[in-house]
């Protein structure tokens, strides 16, 4: 998936760190040097810097904070993903809210945490969404936020095309827009790889979506990503 060496038998993941706050990028930069397989490859005191950064050192996960001087964390996310390398965006914040989850997912981060968060869930999550997973620690409410989740004047195409879904197949996408393999899938379906493979081609049919973004927004904003 990455362009990336091996270290051990395992993936060297590559951190840019994106903060206003020089002595929090310090801690964050000693905290992951000591995480085996972790490399910081720079560091951006604003979102241009994080931008201009990602395009010369290409990491594969951005620690993005939101509230920065010139270009936010949301719009140099944004631009970020738009880049098209394979940079994976975890969102850091020291205060969650609904509002800024939308709009980082919107915006196509892969995942979002507070700040306050011990050094062992970060390290966790920089894995995670290094995987194409999708995280989002427990503030970020996946269990209530999600579920409150809607965009009011916006949805009803999408929600008319969520419901022509079977039930299998909203739990295929929902499964799919979490970052899991048609194989891990399988699994947990109790079907074959290949099943798994036949619902994502009619997803593609029926929704005319296929990336992990595109599907992550139609599962939010329809509610399917909230089911049990």
């Amino acid at each position: 998936m990455f362009d990336t060496d091996f270290v051990s038998g395992r993936r060297e993941i590559r951190v840019l760190l994106a903060d206003d706050h020089a002595v929090l990028r310090a801690g964050l930069r000693a905290l992951l040097e000591k995480e085996p397989h972790l490399v910081v490859v720079g560091e951006a005191a604003s979102g241009t810097e994080a931008v201009a950064l990602a395009k010369t050192t290409r990491p594969h996960v951005v620690l993005m904070d939101l509230a920065m001087p010139g270009k936010g964390g949301i719009e140099a996310t944004r631009r970020i993903v738009a880049l098209g390398i394979g940079a994976k965006v975890l969102v850091l914040t020291a205060l969650p809210q609904e509002l800024q989850l939308s709009e980082v997912l919107e915006a196509g981060a892969s995942g979002f945490m507070r700040k306050i968060a011990p050094v062992e869930e970060l390290t966790r999550a920089i894995r995670t969404v290094a995987d194409d997973r999708l995280f989002l620690d427990e503030d970020a409410a996946r269990l209530i936020v999600l579920q409150r989740y809607r965009k009011a004047g916006q949805v009803d195409d999408e929600k008319v095309r969520a419901e022509r879904l079977s039930a299998r197949e909203r739990q295929v996408l929902a499964l799919l827009a979490l970052g899991h393999s048609s194989k891990e899938i399988g699994l947990k379906l109790s079907v074959s790889p290949r099943t798994v493979d036949e619902y994502r081609g009619r997803l593609k049919d029926q929704l005319g979506l296929e990336r992990r973004p595109e599907l992550v927004r139609f599962a939010l904003r329809t509610g399917i990503l909230a089911e049990p």
